[in-house]
């Protein structure tokens, strides 16, 4: 098959064969098949990792035939969704929407597969909100003889830990189960603000259900975003066709790209560039479905690392990553993000067992990027940081068990349902090793 290309364009991947399974029959089919032939599996969703995590000489599976809520079992709270595992985010809220259904929280991006969203430890922001993979209660996966395993909490347990965030170490997902809520909408208030007066008030904000910031290097530009949860039947206001025209695609898509060209190319002028972006984007006030508000639109193409630290390391961090900056000869041009999220029991979660900030570091993507990323995440590094298992970084597996109490635990599953590697590749030799 011709080149396969991740979303950043910055990893690929000529597998020996490519395959499109439609079902889970089919899908334990290929990989018992390929295990046999002496073949390396991976499976691939929307190629929104920045690492070589999907990246095979082998067979590559897309799971986009895969798709579609195969269940749905009322709770108290919601419902248990069963979903196929191809099935892209943006899709699912969609569909769930019209149940009179929600995921409790999501990501700012929404393209992503549902296996590779949470696979990889797809999080959005909310300091009593967990990530993507602790909203799972059960997975179906294919493991290397292509027998299909039904995990939960009550069975297989020590599977289900690794399937629901495991970077596709362990098996190929073929259906998530989600712990669903009934539908809200947000209200979202969007607003200017310093960085220095937003870490000073950062408790005051961390009450709201969900807080982030973007704050403009360089400068001391930040722009907050607060999300209040609503009733799903509350009124609509959404950001009008003309204005969210304007900010969403001219001003945060149109301009900003042109100004990321113009920043490469005369890095002089990116101070000036990010204090405009700062100012440009006005206050504003709009409500609509959860999920139209959780995501935002991408078009700028951007290579990223992020990190999860504590909360109380946040004003460190960026000041010393404000200090290094005023060292250096870099210019970056996109803005930090930063986003907030609950401790968590996952095994390989950026937010296992500890309240968490993230700190997202970007650049364009014809921009040099490892000199940035490399003294960000030595600073992330010295306050105990957990590298995004789907965002670039540098560690090794020697470094990450040290980071997480369970790796000892991740590996011996690992052994025990995939001895041969059948799953493996460079990127998961790097980060569990071989």
């Amino acid at each position: 098959m011709a080149t396969w290309h991740n979303w950043a364009r910055n990893e690929h991947s000529s597998p020996h064969r490519f395959d499109t399974p439609e079902n889970t029959g089919e899908l334990a089919t290929v990989v018992a098949r390929a295990a046999e032939q002496g073949r390396r599996v991976k499976a691939v969703g929307a190629g929104h990792s920045f690492t070589g995590v999907a990246v095979t000489d082998g067979v590559l599976l897309s799971l986009d035939r895969m798709t579609g809520i195969e269940t749905v079992l009322p709770t108290a709270t919601g419902a248990l969704v069963r979903v196929q595992a191809g099935t892209r985010l943006h899709d699912l809220s969609d569909q769930l929407w019209a149940l009179g259904l929600a995921l409790p929280n999501l990501g700012d991006i929404d393209v992503q597969s549902v296996a590779g969203a949470i696979s990889t430890g797809t999080h959005g922001t909310g300091a009593s909100f967990t990530g993507l993979a602790a909203q799972v209660r059960a997975v179906t996966t294919v493991l290397t003889d292509g027998s299909v395993v039904e995990c939960s909490p009550d069975h297989e347990p020590e599977l289900f830990e690794v399937s629901r965030l495991g970077i596709g170490a362990f098996g190929v997902l073929s259906s998530v189960t989600f712990d669903c809520v009934s539908a809200f909408r947000l209200r979202a208030h969007e607003a200017p603000a310093s960085l220095s007066e937003t870490l000073d008030s950062l408790d005051e904000r961390l009450h709201a259900d969900h807080f982030e910031f973007y704050w403009f290097p360089h400068t001391e530009g930040v722009l907050t975003k607060t999300n209040t949860r609503l009733p799903g039947a509350a009124p609509v206001d959404p950001v009008g066709r003309v204005r969210g025209f304007v900010d969403d695609e001219i001003l945060s898509n149109g301009v900003f790209n042109a100004f990321q060209h113009l920043g490469t190319r005369v890095p002089s002028l990116v101070p000036g560039l990010n204090s405009l972006s700062s100012r440009a984007l006005a206050e504003r006030t709009y409500t609509d479905r959860s999920h139209r508000v959780f995501a935002s639109k991408r078009r700028v193409r951007f290579k990223e690392m992020e990190y999860a630290i504590p909360v109380d390391a946040l004003p460190t961090v960026l000041d010393e990553i404000a200090t290094w900056l005023n060292r250096s000869d870099v210019r970056i041009g996109f803005p930090i993000e930063v986003r907030f999220a609950a401790a968590d029991d996952v095994w390989l979660s950026t937010a296992h067992q500890r309240d968490t900030a993230y700190v997202a570091v970007h650049q364009f993507h014809r921009g040099e990027h490892r000199e940035y990323f490399s003294a960000v995440e030595a600073i992330a590094q010295s306050v105990g940081g957990r590298p995004h298992w789907g965002k670039l970084h540098g560690l090794t597996a020697a470094e990450l068990s040290r980071a997480y109490p369970r790796f000892d635990d991740v590996l011996a599953v690992r052994d025990r349902v995939d001895p041969q590697r059948v799953f493996g590749n460079a990127y998961l030799q790097r980060v569990l090793g071989a």
